[in-house]
């Protein structure tokens, strides 16, 4: 497949060779609508403590490392899937953490100005 390039205003025509695509991992949006990292897989998914999860459909985990700049759940709250969780900060462009189910929360994680990981653990629910 041949794509052309436009870099400083200069065309480039590029030679591309397509492979089998990868499998399909679920992805998060930027505040701004941009695609932010993909969550890692659950092999290496862990806790901050290391300790694992009884069930991955029941968290919520970071996409990616950051500075926690809001915390729109609580615990005891009824939600929806994509309801705003938690909005991060990284390299200055915000990130918000939709809900990836509908349900109710069991506990926060997190508070604002925690420091979190890719992976991290920021939301459980019942």
């Amino acid at each position: 497949m041949k794509l052309n390039v436009t870099i400083d205003g200069k065309v480039y025509e590029v030679e591309v060779e397509a492979s089998e695509p990868p499998p399909e991992r679920p992805t998060f949006s930027t505040a701004a609508g941009a695609p932010a990292a993909a969550v890692p897989p659950p092999s290496v998914q862990k806790p901050a403590n290391g300790a694992p999860v009884a069930d991955e459909a029941k968290v919520c985990r970071s996409p990616i490392a950051g500075i926690v700049v809001k915390v729109s759940a609580q615990a005891g709250q009824a939600i929806q899937a994509n309801d705003v969780l938690v909005v991060l900060e990284a390299m200055k462009m915000e990130t918000t953490i939709p809900s990836p189910v509908a349900g109710k929360i069991a506990k926060v994680l997190v508070d604002n100005g925690d420091s979190v990981q890719a992976g991290q653990v920021l939301i459980e629910f019942e």
